[in-house]
C-alpha cells in the first residue's frame, strides 16, 4: 500500500475515534445531567472500536511494529535471520488466510442479520475483519516474496523501531 492509503486509513482512524469520543462522552452527560440518553450510542461505538482496533492492527502491521522477538533475531546469522523470518511471515500467513477466510463467511451471513438498535447490517461491522485479514494477508505475502527472491535487505529482517524511529 502507498503512503496516500495509510495517510486515508489514518485520517479514517481519527474520525472513528472523534465519533466514539463524542457518542459516549455524549451519553454520559445526558444521562447524569439530564437523565436520558443516546439510545444508539453504546452499540454504535462497540462497533466504532472494533473498526479502529482492527485498522489499527492494519497499520501496525505496516510498520512492522508488532511485538517480536527482534533482540534474540538480531543476534544471529544472516542466515538464521532468514530463516526466522521466513517461519513467522509463513505461520503469520497462514493464520491470516484462515482470518480472511472465516471473515468472509461471517461477512455474507451478518449481511441478513441486523444490529438490534442501530438496524446497521452485521456483515458491515464485521467487514472491518475482512479488511483487516484480507489487508495483513497482503502485506505478508508481498514480505515473504521479497524474502524468497532475495530482495529484502538485512536491515529488514529485524526492525529495531517503527517507521519514525524512535
Amino acid at each position: 500500500m502507498n503512503r496516500i492509503t495509510f495517510r486515508i486509513v489514518h485520517g479514517v482512524m481519527v474520525a472513528l475515534m472523534t465519533a466514539m469520543i463524542g457518542l459516549v462522552f455524549g451519553n454520559v452527560v445526558l444521562r447524569y445531567v439530564f437523565n436520558t440518553g443516546i439510545a444508539f450510542s453504546e452499540e454504535a461505538s462497540r462497533f466504532l472500536f472494533m473498526w479502529l482496533t482492527l485498522l489499527g492492527a492494519l497499520l501496525v502491521m505496516h510498520d512492522r511494529a508488532h511485538l517480536g522477538m527482534n533482540t534474540v533475531v538480531a543476534r544471529l546469522s544472516p542466515g538464521g535471520q532468514r530463516l526466522c523470518r521466513l517461519l513467522a511471515d509463513a505461520a503469520a500467513l497462514g493464520c491470516c488466510l484462515l482470518l480472511t477466510h472465516g471473515a468472509w463467511q461471517i461477512v455474507q451471513i451478518g449481511m441478513d442479520d441486523r444490529a438490534p438498535v442501530t438496524g446497521v447490517p452485521l456483515g458491515l461491522v464485521y467487514a472491518c475483519l475482512l479488511l483487516c485479514g484480507a489487508g495483513m494477508t497482503a502485506m505478508l505475502a508481498w514480505s515473504l516474496g521479497r524474502l524468497l527472491s532475495g530482495r529484502m535487505t538485512l536491515g529488514e529482517l529485524t526492525p529495531q523501531s517503527g517507521p519514525s524511529g524512535e
